[in-house]
């Protein structure tokens, strides 16, 4: 029976080529890694245990900031990403305090109606207080004067009815909005359209019960407990036609800070040099939101790049000593013919193969977690498919990396001592 010499001839000297050698050097040596690996299953796992924890945190860590990030934005979107706002700040001469005639108008809010380009809406406030009847006890309640585009520039939500329309404002009819909270209060039977509410000792018809987009916990001129009313009643109540503040909408983001400069000098250019306007945007905030969140993210990465740092040093230390166990095994393979580069080669592949393993089953866990909560908490959590990418490369790279030193070592073993080692 004639002996193929060929096929029983070890790796090392089968493969021939630039191409295939390469290929064959890897496929073999990975099967050597492999085989190298099941014989010490609980080491192997062990070793592996600290790769899956570093990647699967890079992975949560990015979810998390993510997450994080998208849901301060959306608070601040939900307030109005492309709101402008100004009031009277005061007033820079000696006496430092504004006059009635540096007061923003009714006046000026149709200036800016009429020359501003670029505004899908603009609105004017007049605030104001009154005391009603809650829960048996006499309590303030905010009281707001505005008209339909109230609702585009603050993002307000209606919950029950309509909001105020320019029918309202223009025929000064004794309408209102209420917060949903007061609704509640007011009417625990949980309806309030078409019910009665008094106002500075006149009955408001509710058309409309309303929330803000994104809560602001009253830190804005809106308080769980508000009245919206007709800004054209309001001023039968002030008594002038001074309003508090004046709100715009930007029609696009890109149109927020020509917008923003626009309305500052349509209103300054109707009052006198000295009267001071605060004319604002939330782009600041958003942009400084963004760059918190992007250093949060940052750190939190760095921290994981450590947790995989320490597991390549246990995969190097694991290596290490596998390479003193299998001294007079490397010993033999040299004898026969295997090159140092060979040598390399296998237990370089066997670093690479607990690196890429724990690295895989590390994403799989980081993965599932964001999945889990979108299931069964029916929450919006984003994945990044970068950080994925990015987390197993690092965890090959980091296999690599720290297995070369065994790797190095085992190649520079002495044949002959090697053989006398036991």
């Amino acid at each position: 029976m004639q002996v193929d010499l060929q096929k029983q001839s070890p790796w090392w000297t089968r493969c021939h080529g630039p191409v295939f050698g390469f290929w064959c050097r890897l496929r073999e040596a990975l099967g050597f890694a492999f085989d190298a690996l099941r014989a010490n299953k609980v080491r192997t796992g062990l070793t592996a245990l600290g790769m899956v924890i570093g990647t699967g945190s890079v992975i949560l860590v990015t979810t998390i900031a993510l997450t994080s990030r998208d849901y301060v934005l959306s608070q601040i979107e939900g307030v109005g990403s492309n709101m402008i706002y100004a009031h009277l700040e005061g007033d820079d001469s000696v006496s430092g305090s504004g006059s009635i005639s540096d007061a923003l108008t009714l006046q000026d809010l149709a200036a800016i109606r009429q020359s501003v380009p670029h505004l899908s809406a603009v609105a004017a406030i007049i605030l104001g207080r009154d005391r009603l009847m809650l829960d048996h006890i006499e309590r303030d309640v905010a009281l707001i004067g505005t008209d339909a585009d109230f609702r585009t520039v603050r993002n307000l939500k209606i919950l029950q009815g309509r909001f105020l329309d320019a029918e309202d404002v223009a025929r000064r009819n004794k309408v209102c909005t209420v917060t949903e909270k007061l609704a509640k209060t007011l009417f625990p039977d949980g309806w309030a359209e078409g019910r009665l509410v008094k106002v500075h000792g006149l009955e408001f018809t509710i058309i409309g019960v309303f929330k803000e987009g994104a809560q602001t916990f009253g830190q804005s001129e809106i308080t769980q407990e508000t009245i919206i009313l007709p800004i054209s009643v309001m001023t039968y109540f002030t008594g002038t036609d001074a309003v508090d503040q004046i709100y715009a909408s930007a029609d696009h983001p890109s149109n927020v800070v020509a917008a923003t400069k626009a309305i500052g000098a349509a209103i300054r250019s109707r009052h006198r040099p000295s009267a001071v306007y605060r004319v604002e945007n939330l782009t600041e905030i958003l942009a400084a939101a963004g760059n918190i969140a992007m250093a949060l993210t940052l750190v939190l990465l760095l921290i994981s790049a450590i947790a995989l740092i320490i597991s390549g040093i246990g995969i190097m230390n694991i290596m290490l000593v596998t390479v003193s166990e299998r001294t007079h095994e490397i010993g033999l393979k040299m004898a026969v013919g295997a090159g140092r580069r060979a040598i390399r080669w296998q237990f370089l592949s066997e670093a690479l193969v607990l690196s890429i393993v724990g690295g895989s089953v590390g994403i799989v866990m980081g993965v599932s977690v964001p999945l889990a909560v979108r299931y069964f908490a029916d929450l919006r959590i984003p994945i990044s498919g970068l950080s994925i990418l990015i987390a197993f490369l690092v965890s090959c790279v980091v296999g690599v990396v720290f297995g070369m030193i065994p790797a190095e070592r085992a190649s520079r073993l002495n044949p002959t001592e090697a053989l006398r080692h036991e």
